[in-house]
């Protein structure tokens, strides 16, 4: 076999490295294909776990659920779940679910309709589609479902009837929200833009002349593009100049005047709206007071349909404020009254906000009104039986709409009819009603005045002239704890009197003489009166017999119950004059003690002074027969004589002339009270000390109020005012007026004004006495910000009901201090106030509302009581002005030797220069009082 050449054997080692190369190729593949396969089971492994908890918490949630449908956030968490792992038909169904229990938010209905497009790529499908997008817009009015609703309608517009039933999406769109200031112009250009595409498709290609029928589908689609310009220059748009210079380029043959005149006047009205729109731009949400701001002004301007589109902006962001919804169907029922319209909002108010009864009651009447079928109205009330109001009442007020309803569809000119039947059949399920569900969750019935059932029983005594029946109804009133109160009996008096018979009246109000214990002397009066014209001479001794007897018998058990407030009254008076007595002992004693242990101090005192006193320094006698000797007394300038001062004491002679001058001016202070008339007078206090001239301040402040007589304000010792005084006039007929001047800011101050009322001769007199009562129709909110006025206050509560007044509450000087009142029409609008306000955020602060509960005034906090001993802390024994910054001595080193005991003595005898032996209250270890010599020794030693 010959040898291979040269170029052969080349050829051979080429090819074994190339086969060597293959095979180490194929070993790296396998090896990376056996960790690629280690890897993927590791994230195999990962991703069933995280399904795995995935899906225990999908049915945690769906338990939940079908425990309690009404959880919002649990639906969301829901959906979201669902979504994350791909469960395309339960997606679904949780979507499904949802909508039919609450309104959509925006950004849920987006992501729903996103998914439904993807997923239905086919023409058959679109339809549900269609219906998903006609859902998505009537629970909100949203521009971004609306342009998304038009763009996927445009897909679809080459089926047969595409192009019209795109144009009239967006006919709806832009009547729905084209007049929306800032989103509006959107929709308007995506309009205009769909209408230039279809003129491209009727323009004929450059050179050809088009036909008749050509020109006429061209010559029409130009002018659907002229008129959706005019038309969306005619409305207010945030950026509505671009869009003129747009038509102004666009059109051939210019701007018409009339668009011009329609352009300039949408101007003016956009820079009337354009602060609402800043504000709402800037503004946190939910913009709630920003919204009733610009609302107020659109119902001022008038126009309905941007007062509508103001409503559904601002309901769009407080879909879960009651008010808002209530103040936007009153507007649709008395304004617009256009049936689709006012029912699709009352729908959409009650599943926003399905606790509010008064939404309900409205809903109902509103499709009454509208001649909606019986069938309609009463599942509407049944949604409301279960909406889960939060008052007892709430269900009483329902139900009396809805059998104000009922008996409004009653021809009562038949003897028997369905709807009559009806009617009693829904009274008698009213009352289990209130009877079974309402007392079980409540523990009350709602309706202690029995309204439904006397409603019922006026029904049968007027229309169906039932009196046995009527009769019936009111004697299970009274089994229900009603015969004690006159007013019902006299109801029942009065219905017999109207549609009865004398004998049942007369046995009507024998039975309230005896069982009425409200008002019996009442009940009595009518009897006899009755007597007087229907009666005989028996039945009126009969009637006076009875009430006397009752009578007396009232007043025993009157009389019982006084003497026994008496008797607790009178124990409570021993009480605290047993206290009174205590303190007034316990300060007798303590100053017993204080008199005891300055009393020698003072003795010493006087002993040094009568030795320094010397005949050379004693003064001479200013006054009298010229007598030598010292003279204790001397004049002041009111006249009066006061003791003077000893020698060497400056401040003695000022001393006694102040109180010269405080005893004049208390005299001359009582000579002007003797002369005031206090009927033509009023009370002013809390003024400024340092108010200058205040007689001639007051005398321009009341002038107003009537002639003046004089003003008189009260100084003290050196002349200057203590902030109180009397202004009197010259007529009672000016003090109501004065009076309407309480708390008037004089100078940062309120000023307070009261009638003018000696309380010596009246001490009980009270001016103003604040409620010690809970207040349910009132609120109390702590930790507001002192800045915050009443006008801003009544803002912040004026969605919540309609305002009786706002109380800040301030120091005596006019500062605030943070607390405020706010009075409210009525018990629900204060509870709606007190859940939606507490925890809210006002310029910072966190504040706390309440049911207005002021505390009751205790024993202790009345004049003349003394509190517990229990309750005072202890003074500290570092002083009672606290604790220094230094803890130095100011005292003499010799104060702080500690002196020898008294009885110690040396070698048998008392020590050399020790002091006898103290007694009295010395002896009881307390130090002997030292004089002025002794303290003079004291800091001289060294």
């Amino acid at each position: 076999m010959a040898a291979p050449s040269n170029a052969e054997q080349t050829q051979l080692q080429d090819m074994e490295e190339e086969e060597a190369g293959m095979e180490e190729r194929e070993m790296e593949s396998d090896e990376e294909e056996g960790m690629g396969v280690e890897n993927s089971e590791d994230e195999e492994d990962d991703s069933s776990e995280d399904e795995k908890e995935n899906e225990a918490e999908i049915q945690r949630l769906e338990e939940q659920l079908s425990i309690n449908a009404f959880d919002y956030n649990c639906h969301v968490d829901l959906i979201k779940l669902l979504k994350q792992e791909g469960e395309l038909f339960r997606l679904r169904k949780a979507r499904q679910k949802m909508s039919e229990l609450f309104p959509l938010t925006e950004e849920i209905w987006l992501d729903w309709l996103k998914d439904e497009i993807r997923l239905t790529e086919e023409d058959s499908n679109r339809e549900k589609v269609y219906e998903l997008f006609e859902r998505a817009v009537k629970d909100y009015i949203c521009p971004d479902i609306w342009l998304e609703y038009a763009q996927y309608s445009i897909g679809g517009m080459g089926s047969p009837g595409g192009i019209d039933k795109v144009r009239s999406i967006f006919e709806r769109a832009v009547t729905a929200v084209g007049l929306h200031m800032t989103k509006g112009q959107t929709l308007w250009e995506a309009y205009r833009e769909f209408e230039n595409a279809v003129l491209s498709t009727v323009q004929p290609p450059p050179g050809k002349i088009p036909s008749r029928e050509e020109q006429e589908l061209l010559s029409a689609q130009l002018e659907r593009i002229h008129t959706l310009f005019r038309r969306q220059l005619a409305v207010p748009l945030m950026d509505m100049e671009t869009t003129y210079a747009e038509y102004e380029e666009w059109s051939e043959n210019g701007v018409p005047e009339t668009v011009i005149h329609l352009y300039r006047k949408a101007l003016q009205q956009k820079e009337k709206c354009k602060s609402y729109e800043e504000t709402l731009l800037v503004a946190e949400p939910p913009k709630l007071a920003e919204y009733q701001a610009y609302i107020d002004f659109e119902l001022k301007e008038g126009d309905p349909a941007r007062v509508q589109i103001t409503f559904e902006r601002a309901l769009a962001e407080n879909c879960l404020v009651p008010d808002m919804w209530t103040k936007y169907t009153t507007y649709l029922d008395r304004q617009l009254k256009i049936k689709d319209l006012v029912l699709s909002t009352h729908e959409r108010a009650v599943r926003n906000c399905p606790w509010t009864m008064s939404l309900w009651k409205s809903y109902l009447q509103a499709l009454e009104r509208h001649g909606a079928d019986h069938q309609s109205v009463s599942d509407v009330f049944e949604k409301a039986l279960n909406a889960g109001f939060i008052q007892a009442t709430d269900y009483v007020d329902i139900w009396q709409a809805y059998l104000d309803y009922l008996r409004r569809r009653v021809d009562f000119s038949k003897e028997s009819s369905k709807e009559l039947e009806e009617l009693r059949a829904a009274f008698s399920r009213s009352l289990d009603y209130l009877k079974q569900d309402v007392e079980e969750r409540f523990g009350e019935s709602g309706d202690p005045s029995c309204a439904i059932m006397q409603i019922w029983a006026r029904i049968e005594a007027h229309h169906c002239k039932n009196m046995q029946k009527a009769r019936e109804v009111w004697d299970n009133i009274m089994t229900k704890g009603n015969a004690k109160y006159a007013n019902m009996w006299l109801e029942y008096y009065n219905l017999e009197r109207a549609y009865g018979d004398m004998t049942h009246c007369r046995k009507a109000l024998h039975r309230a003489v005896q069982c009425t214990s409200d008002y019996p002397e009442h009940v009595c009066e009518v009897l006899l009166s009755f007597e007087r014209v229907e009666g005989t001479l028996a039945d009126w001794d009969t009637a006076v017999q009875k009430t006397e007897t009752r009578l007396n018998r009232i007043n025993e058990q009157r009389a019982k119950a006084a003497e026994k407030e008496t008797n607790l009254a009178r124990h409570e008076e021993e009480k605290m004059e047993q206290r009174r007595k205590a303190k007034a002992e316990k300060k007798a004693q303590k100053k017993a003690q204080k008199t005891s242990r300055g009393g020698e101090k003072r003795k010493a005192e006087q002993d040094d002074y009568q030795e320094n006193w010397t005949e050379e320094s004693a003064p001479k006698r200013q006054r009298g027969n010229g007598d030598n000797n010292a003279d204790e007394y001397m004049e002041t300038e009111t006249g009066l004589f006061v003791r003077n001062a000893p020698p060497g004491n400056k401040s003695g002679g000022a001393r006694n002339a102040r109180q010269g001058a405080a005893v004049a001016a208390q005299r001359q202070n009582d000579d002007r009270r003797e002369m005031r008339d206090d009927s033509c007078s009023v009370f002013i206090s809390n003024l400024a000390y340092t108010l200058e001239d205040p007689e001639a301040k007051l005398k321009s402040l009341f002038e107003s109020c009537g002639p003046i007589r004089r003003v008189q304000l009260i100084t003290g010792n050196r002349g200057i005012s203590r902030g109180y005084g009397y202004v009197q006039f010259e007529s009672a007929a000016a003090v109501p007026d004065a009076l309407k001047l309480d708390r008037k800011e004089v100078e940062g101050r309120p000023m307070f004004v009261s009638p003018c009322v000696d309380k010596n001769k009246n001490p009980e007199f009270k001016v103003f006495k604040y409620n010690t009562s809970m207040e349910k129709h009132k609120i109390f909110i702590s930790g507001l910000p002192f800045s915050c006025t009443k006008e801003q206050l009544a803002e912040i509560c004026k969605p919540h009901g309609s305002i009786r007044d706002v109380r800040l509450v301030t120091y005596r000087s006019g500062k605030p201090k943070g607390l405020a009142y706010v009075e409210f029409a009525n018990e629900t609008q204060a509870s709606q106030a007190v859940l939606k306000l507490d925890g809210i955020d006002v310029e910072g602060n966190k504040v706390s509302v309440a049911i207005s509960n002021p505390p009751r005034k205790s024993l202790t906090d009345k004049p003349g009581s003394s509190r517990p001993m229990g309750d005072i802390m202890p003074r500290q024994v570092y002083g009672s002005r606290g604790r220094g910054r230094t803890q130095l001595s100011l005292l003499p080193r010799s104060l702080h030797r500690q002196p020898a005991p008294p009885g110690k003595v040396e070698n048998g005898t008392a020590a050399e220069g020790a002091p006898p032996p103290p007694t009295g209250s010395a002896a009881a270890g307390e130090p002997r009082s030292l004089s002025n010599s002794d303290f003079a020794k004291m800091l001289l030693n060294k």
